[in-house]
């Protein structure tokens, strides 16, 4: 099995802040709209959307603050299990990472991460 058999495309680029409301003024200057807003562990977290680019935007104390502040790209998969078990046979599960619950959305998104060569962050997601 390959991964690209359940991967279907990019669902979101992760963007820690440490000033939310500036965050939201920025990008809904951008002509982004709110998809999704929601708190994770007392912290704000929102989904800005833009045609079919979708930017998770989370507080965080560690938010770099510099040029290459994105913190991951999140894959859309359509089976989170087949995939993590693709990537854990494979050897790819380089931050020994298992698959994580969160409510966010209608019902819920499973996901993990793994670290790539670059020390950048690809997080498998699916929307379940």
């Amino acid at each position: 099995m390959k991964i690209s058999e359940f991967a279907t495309g990019v669902q979101h680029l992760g963007i820690p802040t440490k000033d939310m409301a500036e965050t939201l003024l920025f990008y809904t200057e951008l002509g982004f709209e709110i998809a999704h807003a929601t708190q994770n562990e007392g912290k704000a977290v929102n989904f800005l959307k833009l045609g079919n680019l979708v930017i998770e935007a989370y507080e965080s104390d560690d938010a770099a603050m510099c040029y290459g502040a994105i913190e991951h790209v999140a894959l859309d998969v359509t089976d989170i299990e087949k995939v993590y078990d693709i990537i854990c046979k494979r050897d790819l599960n380089t931050l020994n990472d298992e698959i994580h619950f969160l409510p966010f959305w209608e019902n819920g998104v499973k996901f993990f991460t793994i670290e790539g060569p670059n020390k950048e962050k690809v997080e498998f997601s699916q929307y379940l």
